[in-house]
């Protein structure tokens, strides 16, 4: 006979999905409940959190906006007083702009970069830590990308210094609590077919869009990650498509 420990290898994990309405973030949100796990989703617009949340009993929802402190920390009360506390939190919230090049890119959209990939990130960890470092137990998964561990030209000037940076907070941040029990792990996707494709300065192929990721491909790896003990951490891990070249 198999458990339900066995089958639901996050049974009655608290988890938090930011960026939890579209693309990625839809796509772990899902996945975790499916594993076991109570979900509480957030992002910036109620009615794409709906059409996740409302199919799956075990994942609610409240608005965010990571760029906005005060936001986050409202969000941060609803998710802790409907979890009961939060033990992992899976950061998805992201953008990038068009025009993207150095040349290009308009100031305002470079701080909105910053804003929301790199600050929003902090802002997330910031609200959720005091909790796990009181209870010693944690896991911070942030979604960077590809473009946050080498500049790629496609990702644009903006982009990749956000998702350096955000690169850095979450190695730096496991580096300085390993001994309180969180454990951060940031994941670098290379092509992922989401609407953020919608962003790049010319239209994607659908012949393209085949060979990529799915956002499945990437939650099955957050799922794996969430699943390991607390002894085992996953500092970094890329994921890329087959035929999408990073060397």
């Amino acid at each position: 006979m198999t458990s339900a420990a066995a089958t639901e290898p996050l049974s009655r994990k608290r988890i938090v999905v930011v960026g939890g309405g579209s693309g990625i973030g839809a796509g772990c949100a899902i996945a975790l409940a499916a594993a076991g796990g109570r979900v509480f989703i957030g992002g910036r617009r109620r009615e794409p959190l709906e059409s996740v949340a409302s199919p799956h009993e075990a994942i609610a929802l409240h608005t965010i906006d990571v760029a906005d402190r005060d936001s986050v920390a409202a969000f941060f009360a609803a998710a802790t007083d409907h979890l009961g506390g939060v033990d992992i939190v899976v950061n998805c919230a992201g953008l990038n702009v068009s025009p993207r090049s150095l040349a290009d890119v308009a100031p305002e959209d470079w701080d909105r970069l910053m804003a929301i990939n790199t600050t929003g990130a902090f802002n997330v960890i910031k609200a959720v830590l005091p909790q796990m470092r009181e209870r010693k137990d944690g896991l911070i998964i942030t979604v960077s990308s590809i473009a946050g561990l080498r500049a790629l030209e496609l990702a644009g000037a903006g982009y990749c210094a956000s998702k350096f940076a955000t690169t850095a907070l979450s190695t730096y941040g496991g580096l300085e609590l390993a001994d309180e029990g969180v454990r951060f792990t940031a994941i670098h996707p290379g092509e992922v077919e989401t609407p953020i494709l919608d962003q790049r300065p010319e239209p994607v192929s659908a012949e393209r869009r085949a060979t990529m990721l799915q956002p499945e491909d990437v939650a099955a790896a957050v799922v794996m990650i969430a699943a390991l003990p607390p002894r085992a951490h996953v500092m970094e891990l890329t994921i890329k498509p087959t035929v999408q070249r990073f060397a």
